[in-house]
């Protein structure tokens, strides 16, 4: 398989090489991050969610706007030229070919895509996943009532690693993954990923994917698509992606699933049409369309943003960054290594810095005593979150 590197293209930005460095105001959007920290009262920074606070692609705004102005807001069906559009941005920006009839355009989040997949695949055995992770498979789990089991991730210098061996254990259940890892941001390695494909279909199980920081991937490093690198194996594997969190459009839910497997490919489907969804949606497709034609340029120059904000965060909390994030703009810091108490880390952080941050206890039981803190800010802001963090704990370096 031939990759490509994830970073920003030789000569990106252009016309977007300043945007981020301005002041970016969510008042009055219903932001859901912001509404989680109390609206930025008493000059609180939210930096929980995994949620931008940047001005997304003007692209994806000039789409939007020209189809609101066609008053036609009925039912709308699926267009196949979306499926073409996922293949090619996968070409590429990934240096992977992916077949456009694995693709499925579907009008929610990734979060129901993983619980409609759960229904679809039947798993006899248990659903397996790493810890820390996201928090969301747990929930998921509980809700469809399957049977779970959190594998412990192993960490070496170099940050957090898949135990692949372990995974061994899902016979006819499933495995669920955040690739890249959320919340470390670790880029997991062709060879884990394809090694984890392995295993899985060994054991008779379907490896799930979660895909949506993938396009985020920092400047010299390469995201393993899961699909392209499984091989063989990859009838028994599935992607899942989103416009969402790469160009900041959560607040329309959509993905797109890559699923190789026709058999699954229709069961997904039939589970959609249980509860009354189908392919395609009207400003889903819009908002889709207009970020895989037209926003390269504009995430190109994101990425460089975002790897200029994480140098500068690591750089100044040291030792206390349990991973130097590899993807996206989430950072997994030690919260005793800020002086901050083990249990009751949020709220030490959020009183003493005027920082709203995840808790790791969210992310399951290896993620006690950490924190997931979320740096894509406007560089102003930034900057009064690195002031804070110096001034309140004197055992961070300076940058």
């Amino acid at each position: 398989m031939t990759t490509a590197p994830n970073g920003p293209r030789p000569g990106s930005g252009g016309p977007y090489d300043r945007l981020f460095d301005r002041p970016f105001d969510r008042g009055g959007t219903g932001s859901g991050k912001w509404a989680r920290a109390g609206g930025g009262a008493g000059g609180v920074i939210p930096m929980g969610l995994a949620d931008m606070d940047l001005p997304g692609p003007p692209a994806v705004a000039r789409a939007l706007a020209r189809r609101a102005r066609h008053r036609a807001y009925g039912y709308t069906v699926c267009d196949p030229a979306g499926r073409e559009l996922v293949a090619r941005w996968y070409r590429d920006r990934h240096g992977v070919e992916v077949d456009p009839s694995w693709v499925l355009l579907l009008p929610f989040g990734p979060r129901t895509a993983v619980r409609l997949l759960l229904e679809a695949v039947r798993p006899a055995g248990e659903v397996l996943f790493p810890t820390p992770e996201w928090g969301g498979f747990a929930q998921l789990c509980r809700a469809a009532g399957l049977p779970f089991r959190e594998v412990p991730l192993v960490r070496d210098a170099a940050g957090h690693r898949l135990p692949v061996a372990a995974f061994a254990g899902c016979r006819d259940g499933a495995v669920l993954l955040s690739s890249p890892h959320n919340p470390s941001g670790r880029v997991w390695s062709e060879a884990e990923v394809s090694a984890l494909a392995e295993v899985v279909a060994r054991a008779g199980a379907v490896l799930v994917s979660d895909e949506v920081h993938g396009d985020l991937t920092h400047p010299g490093h390469r995201h393993p698509v899961a699909v392209a690198v499984a091989g063989r194996d990859r009838e028994r594997t599935v992607t899942l992606n989103s416009v969402g969190k790469t160009f900041n459009a959560s607040g329309i839910p959509s993905c797109f699933a890559l699923v190789p497997d026709a058999a699954l490919r229709e069961r997904l489907v039939g589970v959609m049409a249980g509860y009354g969804l189908w392919e395609g949606g009207l400003l889903e497709q819009v908002v889709q369309q207009a970020a895989l034609r037209e926003g390269g340029p504009w995430l190109d120059a994101l990425l460089a943003h975002l790897a200029a904000a994480r140098d500068r965060l690591t750089g100044l909390l040291g030792g206390a960054v349990r991973s130097v994030p590899e993807a996206s703009y989430l950072l997994w810091v030690d919260a005793a290594a800020l002086g901050l108490p083990p249990d009751g880390a949020r709220a030490a952080l959020l009183e003493r810095c005027g920082l709203e941050a995840s808790d790791g206890a969210d992310f399951g039981p290896g993620g006690r005593g950490s924190l997931r803190l979320n740096y894509a800010l406007p560089t102003p802001v930034l900057a009064t979150v690195l002031e804070r963090l110096r001034r309140a704990e004197p055992r961070v370096s300076p940058v």
